[in-house]
This record gives C-alpha cells, sequence and structure tokens, in this order.
C-alpha cells in the first residue's frame, strides 16, 4: 500500500483486521519485507502496520538531511493519517532509536500500549584512542584526495578508496542517507531512557556486533521495569535467526 505524506511516497503493508495497532519500524536500510515473521506471528490478534521510513525500501528519499526528530515527527504524522490513536510499537535497530524518542515525548499525538526494542539503537560509546586515530588519519587523507592535484594524477584511485570508507550502511547509502546515517549515530539517546514510562520489552542476540549486548544491558537498566530477553547464537538480526524462540518471546510479552 502507498500514501503520499508531506510530498513523499511512503509505501507500507498491513497484515491483520483487529481494532488493535502493532507498528514496526524498521532497522537502517532494511524494507519492510523481511519483519514478516513478526507481522505473521501477531496479526491473529492485531492489525500489524509495517513501513518502509523516507528513504528505506520504496519510499522516497528526504530531499535533505533527516535526523532522529525528523522521522520521529514522521511517525507522528504516519500515524495520524492512518487514523490510529494506540498502538504497541515494535523497533528494530534504528526504529528503536525513533521509538526512544516517541516514548520520551508527551504530546506525540498518540497512545503507546508497550514497547518491544529488538537490538536498538541508541547509545553512543566512548571513542578509544584506536578510534580516534582512525578518524584522525581518514579525515587527514580524505583532505589529502580532494586537492585538485591528487585528482588530476590519481582521481579514479582516490575515489575507489572512498568507496571502501565507512560501515556496510554508510557505502550503500546514498549522499543524503549518508548525512541522515551521520546524524544519527552521533546522537547519544541515554538520557531519554528513564523518561520512557510503558512497559517495555529488549530482545537482543548475544552475538551482535552492530548494537552489543550491553546496550541492551543499560537499557535494561535505564528504562524503568524494562525486561531483557537474550537469544543465545543470534546476531543483530535475532528475530531472522531464530525466529521460533523470537515469537514465543513475542507471544509471552504481548
Amino acid at each position: 500500500m502507498q500514501i503520499q505524506i508531506d510530498g513523499y511516497d511512503v509505501y507500507y503493508s498491513t497484515k491483520g483486521s483487529s481494532k488493535k495497532y502493532v507498528i514496526i519500524l524498521q532497522g537502517w536500510g532494511t524494507k519492510v519485507e523481511i519483519y514478516n515473521v513478526i507481522a505473521e506471528t501477531l496479526c491473529d490478534k492485531y492489525t500489524v502496520v509495517s513501513v518502509d521510513l523516507p528513504g528505506f525500501g520504496e519510499s522516497t528519499e528526504p530531499r535533505e538531511p533527516w535526523g532522529v526528530d525528523e522521522y520521529k515527527d514522521f511517525v507522528r504524522e504516519f500515524m495520524r493519517r492512518l487514523g490510529i490513536d494506540s498502538a504497541v510499537l515494535i523497533g528494530h535497530s534504528f526504529g528503536g532509536r525513533i521509538i526512544i524518542k516517541l516514548a520520551a515525548q508527551k504530546d506525540r499525538g498518540f497512545d503507546i500500549e508497550k514497547i518491544v526494542l529488538i537490538d536498538s539503537a541508541g547509545i553512543v560509546h566512548p571513542k578509544s584512542l584506536g578510534t580516534k586515530l582512525k578518524i584522525y588519519r581518514y579525515k587527514l587523507l580524505k583532505k589529502l584526495a580532494d586537492l585538485k592535484i591528487t585528482r588530476y594524477f590519481y582521481g579514479s584511485l582516490t575515489e575507489e578508496w572512498k568507496k571502501r570508507q565507512g560501515s556496510e550502511d554508510y557505502r550503500n547509502a546514498s549522499p543524503i542517507m549518508r548525512a541522515c546515517l551521520v546524524k544519527a549515530v552521533n546522537e547519544d539517546l541515554k538520557d531519554l531512557l528513564p523518561k520512557i514510562d510503558r512497559e517495555t520489552l529488549l530482545i537482543w542476540g548475544d552475538k551482535d556486533t552492530a548494537t552489543p549486548l550491553s546496550d541492551g544491558k543499560t537499557m535494561e537498566k535505564m528504562i524503568p521495569g524494562a525486561g531483557l530477553a537474550v537469544i543465545p547464537g543470534t546476531g543483530h538480526y535475532s528475530f531472522l535467526e531464530n525466529p521460533d524462540m523470537f515469537c514465543k518471546i513475542m507471544k509471552s510479552f504481548l
């Protein structure tokens, strides 16, 4: 299904016909289809809505770089346009960032019944000396690569070098979405966690290297009344790597 919001074509899918809603907010660069296992698990008791955020999947890319606040405001408008005034919110990775922002805001325009954060992002770790040195080295080399004389003699080599820098998400993104990603990953949301006043389930893979299990443990301590469920042997996509255990945990919570 498709809807236009503020000039953006937004793709979303629904499963189920209940008057009770679940909204799934996706991880960075994913498509709604990978969350089908969650939707199919819950659609007997809920109408499950999965949305391609602007710049993801089939939805239009933002016209300028968005931070988490802009994505949060987009979700508020999406809910309003669909006429949903109460829902369970489920967020994977980047989607968790948006939910943390929404849950900490009192005048969001709809009620949050419960929250599920799956391998959620939102915690920024202090940079080690080694990381700081790598960043300094990258910035220095980038300045050299951008010099006219360097581009003249080594243009193709410098472009190839640039393509290999950064995370896979960064390399695969367009210039606008790269800027969005940088804004998101540099915003630490720890101070918002104590403001979350809804029952919250954290589901984590113990092998997650993108958002490590230590982040889940930090969230469990800082979100009042939160509970952490760890799925052994899984990484950042715990719901895909062990769907049976994941679905049992979800059904028990909801």
